[in-house]
């Protein structure tokens, strides 16, 4: 097979270890290769657009622009760019988003590098990859768990500590409608008071620290 045949794979990932390290996996198959690397979603992007590689091979964890974002604004480029997710996110929202957003493979760190190469040789065919613990752990995401963008920002500011007031205060919005956004999260995530709401949260991939 010639170099000019084979898969062609952009690594996102902000640690330059970890690019390394993935790369040689990549490299030492003999079907694919690295192209390209990026360490942010900005770079990201704007690399896919000048090379447009087979498959980009993307971090959620990112220093400004999201993975979640960069991967929306590839696909968003090119509706039929595919991508694989490798990331130590494990929660269900954040596995949904990505898959949401057009990822075709959600990948763990940690899990065997053969695991990896068989999600990009998938996502290369077109199909999707879920190992057995992603599956799971989406059939297990809570079903009308979705939050409007408004509610989205109310749970943010409550993972950040914040009172109904100082919610309202930095929103906008009184302390009543605050109440009934908090209302709304702790229905839908199950939750009987704020701090399992949070935990919720940030368990599930709704909001990171």
């Amino acid at each position: 097979m010639t170099a000019a045949q084979k898969i062609g794979v952009l690594v996102v990932d902000d640690h330059p270890i970890m690019r390394l390290g993935v790369a040689a996996i990549i490299n030492a198959q003999s079907d694919m290769k690295v192209c390209a690397q990026a360490g942010s979603g900005e770079e990201a992007v704007r690399i896919f657009k000048k090379q447009r590689p087979d498959i980009t091979l993307m971090d959620l964890r990112l220093p400004g622009m999201s993975g979640l974002d960069a991967l929306r604004a590839i696909r968003q480029e090119d509706h039929h760019a595919k991508c694989v997710v490798l990331t130590t996110y494990e929660g269900d929202e954040d596995i949904h988003q990505a898959l949401v957003a057009g990822a075709l493979g959600y990948i763990i760190k940690g899990m065997s590098h053969e695991t990896l190469v068989d999600a990009l040789r998938r996502a290369h065919a077109g199909t999707r990859c879920l190992p057995p613990p992603v599956a799971r752990s989406l059939a297990d995401r809570t079903p009308n768990s979705d939050l409007s963008p408004r509610e989205r920002e109310v749970l943010s500011l409550m993972v950040q500590g914040k009172s109904n007031k100082e919610i309202g205060s930095i929103l906008g919005i009184t302390e009543a409608t605050v109440k009934c956004h908090v209302s709304v999260i702790l229905m839908r995530l199950e939750a009987n008071d704020r701090t399992q709401a949070v935990i919720a949260a940030l368990q599930r991939g709704l909001e990171h620290l």
